[in-house]
């Protein structure tokens, strides 16, 4: 049955909700935007590219990780390059069976060739049509919105946050906050959450990450986040007894667990920053046999060299999950994904249900 799986996986249908556009390029792309802009990289062919993006990214530590970020932003600064990289994210992400995705970036990184922040946020739209029109001219069907990210460590916030509720219906689904955790809470600019929530705009909020239960405390309290960017870190609020196979949960991981506020977990990626320390032994399993909101999903496809099918093919391999729980979290995802219910329900009925009714019987 497991190798059955593994075969039907990539033509299962998936939900990506934690998947960043600076950290999702095509190596190959890296290579010729760079030329044409003349920034220098670590290596000079694709091949070896994509493998200094793994391996650098492979430390350990968080900031170490985001490091390899100077290299893919260097090279997205001019509306073509932007509108390049959305489309071959979409059409890569099609091609990998993704049904529905959210392209998380943060539009204050790509100024330096004198866009505007509006600019930004339409040339991502440009290039995220262009790929959703092509995806569907090759037999792929496939949805994708922006969340709008702030990086926390720059304080603007405010202005990213206003950014994003004036592109709603324009491509803009969420709001984020991204970058240094540690440091740099949902308390310091507060307003933020107040403006957000009487904007009725959904918000996700990295925590949970590099920092603990203070982190996911402020992103569900004062942020009033929909969901978790992360979150594997609400396992510190939990008491795994082994002896009678029991967990006995504090009060923040019930509030989470409770209010059904979903997880965005990155399994490999976690390996990497140290979240983790191997699939086997990740929380995402416990906490989704614990009934918590999972979602599974890439966060950085070329840092991490993943993609939503290697994630399903670790966590069957490793931690020998089975097609009902990957059916499970892209569910999970499917109901948690920032749009309206009926359009969550048509996600569900018309693209989720069906794709793995149509492979079930093939693989039990």
């Amino acid at each position: 049955m497991t190798q059955a799986l593994l075969d039907a996986i990539p033509d299962l249908p998936k939900v990506l909700l934690h998947d960043h556009l600076d950290g999702g390029l095509r190596p190959q792309t890296v290579l010729e935007l760079a030329a044409e802009v003349g920034h220098e990289l670590p290596a000079g062919d694709a091949g070896s590219l994509g493998t200094w993006f793994r391996d650098a990214a492979d430390s350990g530590s968080l900031p170490r990780y985001l490091e390899t970020f100077d290299h893919t932003i260097a090279v997205m600064q001019t509306p073509e390059a932007l509108a390049r990289v959305a489309k071959e994210a979409v059409l890569d992400l099609a091609a990998d069976g993704v049904v529905y995705a959210e392209q998380r970036w943060a539009p204050e990184q790509h100024l330096r060739g004198g866009m505007s922040l509006p600019e930004t946020v339409e040339a991502v739209q440009a290039g995220i049509d262009d790929g959703v029109r092509e995806a569907a001219a090759a037999g792929r069907t496939i949805r994708v919105g922006q969340l709008v990210t702030a990086m926390r460590h720059t304080d603007r916030w405010m202005e990213i946050a206003e950014l994003a509720v004036a592109y709603r219906g324009a491509g803009a689904v969420g709001f984020d906050i991204a970058g240094p955790e540690d440091g740099f809470p949902p308390d310091r600019h507060a307003q933020v959450w107040r403006f957000l929530a009487d904007q009725h705009f959904p918000t996700t909020i990295h925590a949970g990450e590099a920092a603990g239960l203070d982190s996911i405390a402020q992103a569900v309290h004062l942020g009033q986040a929909d969901r978790i960017g992360h979150g594997v870190r609400i396992a510190d609020d939990i008491s795994f007894d082994a002896a009678s196979g029991t967990a006995r949960l504090g009060e923040l991981a019930h509030w989470v667990r409770d209010h059904q506020i979903a997880l965005e977990v990155c399994p490999v990626s976690n390996l990497q920053t140290g979240a983790a320390t191997s699939i086997a032994e990740h929380p995402v399993t416990r906490l989704k046999e614990l009934d918590f909101a999972v979602t599974l999903n890439t966060d950085n496809r070329l840092m991490s060299r993943t993609s939503m099918s290697h994630e399903m093919r670790m966590l069957v391999t490793e931690a020998g999950w089975t097609i009902d729980d990957l059916a499970d979290v892209t569910l999970t995802a499917a109901w948690s994904a920032f749009l309206h219910h009926d359009e969550r329900r048509d996600l569900v009925d018309e693209l989720i249900l069906p794709g793995y009714q149509k492979i079930e019987g093939a693989v039990r």
